[in-house]
């Protein structure tokens, strides 16, 4: 995509005409980029890659990447139980009581069981933007859902200091 303004091309360092600077814009789903570009004055042209090359399909969305993949029940251990299909998460048969994201960072962590995983990670992949703020945030929610696993379970959540946590099943 090419945004076209007021100005003409500009001829780059290198002699070609035609250099560009890219913006990366987030916009919630249901605002119309065109319509935000035209407002500013910017006037959006959408050219092939290549002269006469048709463009190429929309890729299908691919799924956030902390999102549980529908299906069965994952049980990796006998006491913690998490259903992507159904969004519900068990301990020792009693449902857990869980917000959306205390529920896929559970799932995350229990479908990824001795890994370590590095807060920022854990903001990216769970919450699925950048790093932002100070990794206290990862800390907040892994805090209430120990609270919710209940002393029995608490410590399947480890700490691993300086870097982040780690999901360990058979841990007592």
């Amino acid at each position: 995509m090419r945004l076209v303004g007021d100005r003409p091309p500009a001829v780059s360092a290198d002699g070609i005409a035609g250099g560009r600077v890219g913006y990366l814009v987030f916009l919630p789903a249901d605002v119309d980029p065109v319509a935000v570009m035209t407002a500013h004055g910017i006037r959006p042209e959408i050219h092939p890659l290549e002269p006469g090359t048709p463009p190429a399909p929309e890729p299908a969305p691919a799924p956030h990447p902390g999102a549980v993949r529908p299906g069965g029940p994952a049980r990796l251990d006998d006491a913690i139980r998490v259903d992507g299909e159904r969004r519900l998460a068990e301990v020792d048969g009693r449902e857990l009581d869980l917000t959306y994201l205390e529920f896929d960072l559970l799932a995350h962590l229990v479908t990824h069981p001795y890994r370590v995983h590095r807060r920022e990670a854990l903001i990216s992949d769970i919450w699925g933007y950048g790093h932002i703020g100070d990794g206290r945030t990862v800390d907040v929610h892994v805090a209430r859902l120990r609270r919710k696993l209940g002393p029995a379970h608490r410590g399947r959540i480890t700490t691993v200091r300086r870097v982040g946590y780690k999901y360990v099943p058979d841990h007592q």
